[in-house]
Parts: C-alpha cells; sequence; structure tokens
C-alpha cells in the first residue's frame, strides 16, 4: 500500500503546486488589473482638470479654479486628494498661484522636469495609496493654442496634476477572491484525491495480491488464489493467471522432489526452488551425457580415468587416491593418484577391511573425530574416504586430502554429487568387469583356471611385439604327460581329468605373476618364463616335473597311481625370432624327450631339426 500513499501524495502535491501557481497568476493579472484601472480613471480625471483649467483661463475666471477642482475630488470618493502644481515659467509669468498648487514632494519635481507620468503605490495591512501625478504640456492643435497665452515653447510642461487614489477595496477584493479561488483548488484537490482513492484501492490491492502469489511461486509454491474486486480486463488477467498457477501447481510443484530421485537430497543447496531445479536438471544433464560417454569405452580402466578426469576437471579436487577393492580376496588395489604417496598406510592394500569407509561403507570424514582412522597417515592434512560398492565382489574407494576444515567443507559440500557420479557409472563399471570375466572365462580353461589357447593365439603377438620392445626374453616351455591316454583309457575320463587339473595347480604354484601358463590341448601345457635366466629356466622346469612327480591319483579300490611328465624348452629370441617358433622348437624338445625315454626336461638345440633319430 506504500505505492498507493505515494501516488496520492504525488497527485496532491502536483495539485497544490498548480493551484498555487494560479493563485500567484491571478494575484499579478488582478493587481496589474487594479493598477490599470485606477491610472486610467487618473488619466480621465487629469484631462477633465486640463479642460477646466483651459476653460477657465479661455473665460478669464482663472481665479475660479479652486472651486472647480474641488468638485472633482469631492465628487469621487476613490480621489483621496488632487492638487496641480505650475512649472517654472508658468510661476514667472503668472506668479505662484494658490497655496495648494505648490511642489510637494520629489515626484512632482521629476514630473515637471522630465515630462513623463509618474506612479507610486504605497501599501501598509490597512490600505492601499496609488499616488499619480501626470503632466500638463503646451499645445497648439485639437484644442485651445496654449502658446497664445503662455510664453512657451510647444511641449514644454506647463504644470502637473497630482492625485492619491485609496485602491483599497480593490486589494481586498483581489484578496477575497484569491481566498475563493484557494478553497475551490482545496476542494478540487479532496474531490480528485477521494476519486483517485477510490478507483485506485481496488487496483492496488490486485497489485498486493499479485505480489504475494509471486513470492510464493519464487519459493516454489504455486497454490495461491489470485482476488480482485475489479471488473473487465483485470479479472481476465486474474482468472488467467489462477489458471496458470494451477497448472505450475500440477506439473511444477511436485518437481523438486521428482528430481530427487535421481539427484539425493542436500547435493545441491538452495533457498530458491527453481534455482536449485535447474541447478538439478544441470547435473543431471551432465551425468547423462557421462554416463552416455563412458557405456562406448572399451573397459573399466578407461571408465576409472574418465572418473578421473570429472574429478580433477568438475571439482578441481587437488589431492585424491582412487583404490578398487577385491571384496572376496579383501585386496586393494591403488587405480590413480594425483601426486606423491598416498596417505594410507601400506598394508592397507594387502588386507582392505583395514580400511574404516570401506568396512563401514560409510563415508569417513576427519573432522569429525580425532584420528578417526587409524591406518591414515596424514599429519596437518584433512581428509574425505568415500566408499562405494559395485557388487558383491568389487567396491571402489575414494580418498580426497584438504589442507585445512575450510577446504574440506568446501569439499564435503560436493561429495553427494561425486556420489551421482559414481551411482551413474556402477552400472557400466559392473557391465565391464562381467564382460572382462566373459572374456577372460572364454580365454581361460574351465578345468584349470589357466589360459587355453584361443588366448595365445589372440595375444601372443603382442607379447613378441612388447619383448622385441623392450628386448625381453621369454624360456617357452612345453609339458607333456607321459602315457596319459592309457589312464583315460584304463581308469576313465574322469581320472584324466583329475591329473590335468593337478597340472594347472602345480603350474599356479610354481611360476611367477609375470609368467604364463597355457593349456595348449589335452595334456600339453605351454609355460612362458618373462626374462627368465638358463638356470631360473631349469629350476622352474625341474621344479614343475618333480612336483607333478610327487602327485598321487585314487582310481578307486583303493588302488592309487603316480604319473610323469615330459618338458621341452626353447629360448626367445635366441633359438627363434618368433614366440609361435619357439613353441615349436619347445615342441620338438619334448619329442625328443619322449622318443629318449620319457620323464625327462629336454632343451632344444638346432640338431634336433636335422637328425632324424632324434625326432
Amino acid at each position: 500500500m506504500q505505492t498507493k500513499s505515494k501516488l496520492l501524495l504525488f497527485v496532491a502535491l502536483m495539485l497544490l503546486g498548480l493551484g498555487i501557481a494560479t493563485i500567484i497568476n491571478i494575484s499579478l493579472n488582478f493587481r496589474e488589473y487594479s493598477i490599470k484601472s485606477a491610472t486610467q480613471k487618473a488619466t480621465m480625471a487629469a484631462a477633465i482638470v486640463k479642460d477646466g483649467l483651459t476653460a477657465h483661463m479661455v473665460n478669464g475666471i482663472m481665479d475660479k479654479r479652486g472651486y472647480f477642482l474641488n468638485q472633482i475630488s469631492s465628487n469621487n470618493d476613490k480621489i483621496k486628494n488632487l492638487w496641480i502644481v505650475r512649472s517654472d515659467k508658468v510661476i514667472e509669468q503668472y506668479g505662484d498661484g494658490f497655496n495648494s498648487e505648490t511642489v510637494r514632494d520629489d515626484i512632482d519635481k521629476e514630473v515637471l522636469k522630465t515630462g513623463k507620468t509618474v506612479q507610486k503605490i504605497t501599501e501598509s495591512t490597512e490600505n492601499s495609496m496609488l499616488r499619480i501625478t501626470i503632466p500638463y504640456k503646451a499645445t497648439v492643435n485639437n484644442g485651445p493654442n496654449c502658446l497664445s497665452c503662455h510664453n512657451v515653447n510647444r511641449g514644454d510642461t506647463l504644470g502637473a496634476v497630482s492625485m492619491e487614489f485609496d485602491i483599497t477595496n480593490m486589494r481586498n477584493a483581489g484578496m477575497f477572491t484569491i481566498l475563493k479561488i484557494l478553497a475551490l483548488n482545496l476542494v478540487f484537490i479532496i474531490v480528485v484525491l477521494f476519486l483517485i482513492n477510490y478507483y485506485i484501492t481496488p487496483y492496488m490491492k490486485l497489485f498486493s495480491n499479485m505480489q504475494k502469489g509471486i513470492r510464493k511461486a519464487y519459493k516454489g509454491d504455486f497454490s495461491h488464489e489470485f482476488t480482485t474486486s475489479v471488473k473487465g480486463d483485470a479479472k481476465n488477467i486474474i482468472d488467467q493467471l489462477n489458471t496458470l498457477f494451477r497448472k505450475m501447481q500440477e506439473t511444477f510443484g511436485d518437481i523438486k522432489y521428482n528430481l530427487a530421485t535421481f539427484i539425493p537430497q542436500g547435493c545441491v543447496s538452495s533457498t530458491d526452488p527453481l534455482q536449485e531445479a535447474k541447478t538439478i536438471i544441470g547435473e543431471l544433464s551432465d551425468i547423462y551425457k557421462f554416463k552416455k560417454t563412458i557405456e562406448h569405452d572399451p573397459t573399466k580402466e578407461v571408465v576409472y580415468q574418465r572418473v578421473v578426469d570429472v574429478l580433477c576437471n568438475k571439482y578441481e579436487l587437488s589431492h585424491f587416491a582412487f583404490y578398487e577393492i577385491d571384496t572376496l580376496k579383501a585386496t586393494r588395489k591403488l587405480i590413480y593418484i594425483s601426486h606423491g604417496k598416498s596417505v594410507c598406510k601400506d598394508e592397507v592394500d594387502a588386507d582392505a577391511s583395514l580400511c574404516r569407509a570401506h568396512r563401514t561403507n560409510t563415508t569417513v570424514i576427519s573432522s569429525e573425530f580425532v584420528n578417526l582412522c587409524r591406518e591414515c597417515n596424514c599429519e596437518g592434512l584433512e581428509y574425505i574416504c568415500i566408499p562405494f560398492t559395485i557388487n558383491d565382489e568389487n567396491s571402489l574407494v575414494l580418498s580426497i586430502t584438504a589442507k585445512d576444515r575450510n577446504e574440506l567443507n568446501k569439499i564435503n559440500a560436493f561429495v553427494k554429487s561425486i556420489e551421482n557420479y559414481l551411482e551413474a557409472a556402477k552400472p557400466v563399471i559392473e557391465s565391464k568387469i562381467l564382460m572382462s570375466k566373459l572374456r577372460d572365462t572364454s580365454l581361460r580353461d574351465a578345468m584349470t583356471g589357466l589360459y587355453n589357447r584361443r588366448f595365445l593365439e589372440e595375444f601372443i603377438d603382442t607379447f613378441a611385439s612388447q619383448a622385441k620392445r623392450e628386448n625381453t626374453t621369454y624360456s617357452v616351455m612345453m609339458l607333456d604327460v607321459d602315457f596319459f591316454k592309457k589312464v583315460n583309457d584304463t581308469y576313465g575320463h574322469d581320472i584324466g581329468d583329475k591329473v590335468i587339473a593337478k597340472i594347472g595347480e602345480v603350474l599356479h604354484n610354481s611360476i611367477r605373476e609375470s609368467d604364463l601358463a597355457i593349456r595348449y590341448g589335452g595334456e600339453e601345457f605351454v609355460v612362458l618364463l618373462h626374462n627368465a635366466t638358463d638356470e631360473g629356466t631349469q629350476k622352474i622346469a625341474s621344479k614343475i616335473h618333480s612336483e607333478f612327480a610327487k602327485l598321487t591319483f585314487d582310481v578307486g579300490n583303493g588302488k592309487t597311481i603316480q604319473k610323469t611328465m615330459s618338458i621341452g624348452i626353447a629360448k626367445f629370441p635366441r633359438d627363434g625370432d618368433s614366440i609361435w617358433k619357439c613353441i615349436k622348437y619347445a615342441d620338438t624338445a619334448l619329442y625328443v624327450a619322449k622318443t629318449t625315454g620319457r620323464n625327462k626336461i629336454v632343451e632344444y638345440t638346432p640338431e634336433m631339426l636335422e637328425d632324424e633319430h632324434l625326432r
């Protein structure tokens, strides 16, 4: 309602100003009119005096002029005083005249000297007087010839007629008129203000009601009902607004809560729900783009790098580490660290249960308690560790460090948003893990758990190229169980399968992580020893040979059997410029071992290809 008060005050001031300007203008005009009217009467009186004196002079009765002058003054109540004065030339010719005809003041002197009319107004609180003195000049036309009686020149001032007019009544009448005008103006202002107030109040109530509704809408509440007593277009607008707000309430009223289905509450903080909704939609858009991008990435490692890019570029994290946890094995592997060393102790990698965030499956914030995570080495730093479960077998942990509490609080503000990205990545990562497992399954032998021949065929060229690039060597071993067909024929394939499975265990326990063991087919196995020396190769081959020979297999009826194996060895690139050639040469050495007695380890020599007795 302040707007209405301001408007009424503004209109009142404008009308009052207009009234004052009108009164001032009327006052000035009325004063000017009063003075002009009195001056006209004085001019007429002066003309009468002039004509009368001229007639007296022509008729020779100038000594009777006093009566004539008194009659003019007494017959006009406005003329308070009237007298005439003679100029020096007339006095010189005819004498001083009556006592009343002498110069009385400076105005008389000025008029006699200049020959110009002079008027002066004298005002007091009680009355207002107009003094006017009009010169009487010598003329020769349009009347008597003054030069015939006076020793003067044409246009000389013969004398002056002075009068004092009482214009108090005119002034009072003017003041009364002004007061009436002022009263009329005040009445007019009051009426105008009343009418304005009467007609504008419904509109001001309408505006106030609209403002209230807009304030509620700004907070996301569109339930306001607009009302007005105004008819016509304003009523139509209100009806349209009510219809619009009802639709907005239906469509937008619950949008914040619907969006919370995708973005958990608390990840966006704003007092303006519209701005909050805009931010949430922007967040959803970014996450959608992120998800569509990672869906086309080939492996989980590439997806992890996408997550790292988001953490670096969007959230500008200065120091963080990203871990993958094998829940079944309770081991942790570092995927990425921005720089420096991890703030976690080394033993956590071997035993992931030591990680508080992973163990409790809750976000760990260092500010919540002194030395909250015992496995964290970060003196002078604050930290936030965010766990995230992918499936029953895999989890992630994001460990973020901060310099102080202020930076920690800033990071904590967008933890929920980071979790949204991880949540979006979860099905993709899980899918990549599953695809990796399926692929790994297709490349592994189900009975032994070792890689199969398909794996060797797909990746052997990659190994060879890398080996040449890095000057890497491989010792290639070909293994075969002696008289394995007899086992299947005598005891059945289930016993044969047990033998094959035990070979897988022996190989797995005998070689290093950098080495490869492959079931080549049937009872044949290939082992690639990475950068092994001749001595190391012989040592591993002997271990495999002896460990297998120690095994006993229950064949039923209380009987057991033991089996031996033959091993052929070739060296890459010493014996062949490709690993495939070396596999062939190792197979040749294995054949030599078979044909020369079995149960032995034989290294390939070029002579084996030349001597038919060795093949």
